[in-house]
């Protein structure tokens, strides 16, 4: 994890002070509640099993959060975290949040775990969050074993039956990271999409940590196919983002398009063979910069620089197109 997406993540959401400490709930539907603060959303399940949360925020938030699950579930225990990619906005409280739960273990388990195992809470992630975690950046050491996930996933999907329903973890490949999953809880028909959906800015893309336009395009998609609208577009099945406000379909389908048509764009300003600082010089987001734009943190420079490297030929493919 390098420290300039760390700085983009903290500059692009300020907040003060005196609202940073605040996390509040709003119920969405069926079992879940949408988390947020001034700076990150996540999420909670509740049921006669205990609760789940969808990522734990920051470090600093970490008591907050607490506090507002314990006031949602009184006495229900913390039994399943699942983080949707590896930004310490999403996963920095993992260590309090996990150490406030407990999991359900017996059997054979106990003997290969230890009882002591029993005091935390499951973290399920995909296994490129644990990889990630685990790399040490340049100047940077290693983040601590206590916030890493405690239970990994391959593949494209990782099953889960919590408090009455089927919830399935979706790995997204190559996009926003290359760890991101969403969680989507099939009866109470909410979908948890960590940063593969933001809606207050363009499309946050980490090329350091393997993401790639593309792959946020094709997420949007797959957000879209799982995604049923009531009467007139509204309502139906409900989407929480990263970052933002709570989402229905209809919302997923002008993000989608708008992200599309810049990617496009850019890989259009790519085949004519105009550099970087031509492209951004060429204004070619204006049109939304009025609503998805920064001044700083994930600003639009940054985020046309994030689709131009996305786009980009391998240095081979561009050797050949300059033969010919």
């Amino acid at each position: 994890m390098t420290r300039l997406w760390v700085a983009l993540i903290l500059s692009a959401w300020v907040a003060s002070s005196s609202t940073q400490g605040a996390v509040r709930s709003i119920y969405v539907q069926g079992n879940v509640w949408m988390l947020h603060s001034e700076t990150v959303n996540a999420a909670v399940q509740i049921g006669d099993d205990g609760v789940l949360v969808v990522d734990t925020m920051d470090e600093a938030l970490a008591d907050p959060l607490l506090g507002e699950v314990r006031r949602l579930a009184p006495g229900k225990p913390i039994r399943v975290i699942v983080n949707t990619h590896v930004h310490p906005d999403h996963t920095g409280g993992n260590a309090k949040i996990a150490a406030a739960g407990r999991s359900v273990i017996g059997g054979n388990a106990v003997a290969q775990l230890g009882q002591g195992a029993a005091n935390r809470a499951q973290v399920y992630a995909h296994e490129n969050v644990q990889v990630r975690m685990a790399q040490a950046g340049p100047g940077q050491s290693a983040i601590p074993t206590d916030q890493w996930p405690s239970d990994t996933f391959t593949g494209l999907q990782h099953d889960l039956y919590f408090n009455g329903e089927g919830i399935e973890f979706l790995h997204q490949p190559d996009a926003h990271t290359d760890g991101d999953t969403m969680v989507y809880f099939r009866k109470s028909d909410v979908l948890v999409t960590g940063d593969l959906y933001t809606n207050e800015l363009f499309p946050m893309v980490d090329v350091e940590n393997g993401g790639n336009l593309g792959g946020i395009v094709k997420a949007l998609n797959t957000i879209i196919r799982i995604t049923i609208p009531r009467e007139k577009q509204e309502g139906g099945t409900y989407v929480i983002p990263g970052h933002g406000r709570l989402a229905d379909e209809a919302d997923i389908v002008e993000y989608r398009d708008m992200t599309t048509i810049l990617r496009d764009r850019v890989a259009d300003a790519v085949k004519r063979r105009l550099t970087l600082e031509q492209i951004k010089a060429a204004q070619l987001a204006r049109d939304y910069d009025g609503r998805y734009g920064a001044a700083r943190g994930w600003s639009t420079d940054r985020f046309i620089e994030a689709a131009y490297r996305s786009v980009l030929p391998p240095p081979a493919s561009r050797r050949a197109g300059d033969a010919r």
